[in-house]
């Protein structure tokens, strides 16, 4: 399958290691530019392109990259992508740490669905709590006793299963973490958020989350 990933940073990185040595063409980009990823694209068989070239022809684009930097994608970056596209968002709103305010984030809507508004495309929101080296290091066979389980939201049920075949793929279960307006469940400060148990854990640690962003969290 061809996929996109957009930000070469630990998710970015790691996915792309595990995608291509599972046969994936993956196309990798960042905001420095396609000469700077010459040692990843060397130890994976990835292609370093530009951002606006990444999902071109893509069944899936994985947007890993800073909340503060989603407004900064090139205009129609997902027009030359397949038409059934699943765009994933890994990313977090962290206020005090590195994104700074956002207005809308902070009144309640969902990262996720301000990333969606941003970029004008539905997405499934995956990944944002997973340790980056877990992505190398706890990927087991289905069926396995205690496969660590990620959460998964999104409107899309077509996209969501590509997702959740994708990840299962990779070496995890899923949880069906509901539609994008749920995916506050699984934001930074959430009981779910870096948790490593099992899909009947994950499930749990979803029912106990609260919408009441903590003050870590908030601007």
């Amino acid at each position: 399958m061809k996929i996109g990933i957009i930000g070469a940073g630990n998710i970015g990185g790691n996915l792309t290691r595990r995608l291509t040595a599972l046969g994936h063409e993956v196309s990798i980009a960042n905001s420095r530019g396609p000469h700077t990823l010459t040692a990843l694209a060397e130890e994976t068989g990835a292609t370093p392109v530009t951002a606006a070239e990444a999902a071109q022809g893509a069944r899936v684009v994985v947007i890993t990259i800073p909340v503060k930097a989603v407004p900064n994608l090139p205009a129609g970056f997902l027009s030359g992508a397949a038409e059934d596209v699943a765009v994933i968002d890994t990313g977090n709103y962290y206020p005090q740490q590195r994104d700074g305010r956002v207005a809308a984030i902070e009144d309640g809507l969902p990262e996720s669905r301000w990333t969606e508004e941003q970029i004008g495309h539905p997405v499934i929101k995956a990944f944002n709590g997973t340790y980056a080296d877990d992505l190398l290091t706890k990927a087991l066979p289905k069926g396995s006793p205690g496969r660590q389980a990620l959460p998964v939201a999104g409107d899309d049920a077509a996209a969501k299963q590509t997702v959740r075949d994708l990840i299962d793929e990779l070496g995890f279960d899923t949880v069906d973490a509901g539609g994008l307006d749920e995916s506050w469940r699984q934001q930074p400060g959430t009981p779910v958020y870096g948790n490593r148990g099992d899909a009947e854990t994950i499930a749990k640690a979803l029912t106990a989350a609260s919408p009441e962003r903590t003050a870590e969290w908030r601007a």
